[in-house]
């Protein structure tokens, strides 16, 4: 059986690490996806990436706080903790831009999900 995926308490969460996650495009727009668009499995996430890549990316997010990953059966449904990010750092999602619209372009992952 595996063990539990390590999900930080909101008490738990560091500006440092929530700050880092959020520094690469490609996790910040997945951020963003999940402000928008709600929960998303790992499949209906579409990125020009490796799949090992992507999950490191979703690592990175969930270890951080910023993701939570719930495991169904094979599947594993990602949410954007956004209260838990809210009352441990007050306006850091708006201020990192999770909450608007991509600046010059659609969302990169949201390809399958829009088409």
């Amino acid at each position: 059986m595996r063990s539990p995926l390590y999900h930080p308490d909101r008490s738990e969460l560091s500006l440092d690490r929530v700050l880092h996650a959020l520094s690469d495009p490609i996790r910040r727009d997945i951020a963003r996806v999940m402000h928008v668009e709600g929960s998303r499995s790992c499949g209906q996430l579409d990125y020009p990436i490796a799949k090992s890549t992507l999950s490191h990316h979703l690592k990175v997010l969930r270890e951080s706080g910023v993701m939570h990953t719930e495991v169904r059966g094979t599947t594993r449904i990602i949410t954007l903790r956004r209260d838990d990010l809210e009352a441990r750092f007050p306006g850091l999602l708006d201020a990192t831009q999770i909450t608007s619209p991509a600046p010059d372009a659609e969302p990169v992952g949201a390809g399958a999900a829009s088409a």
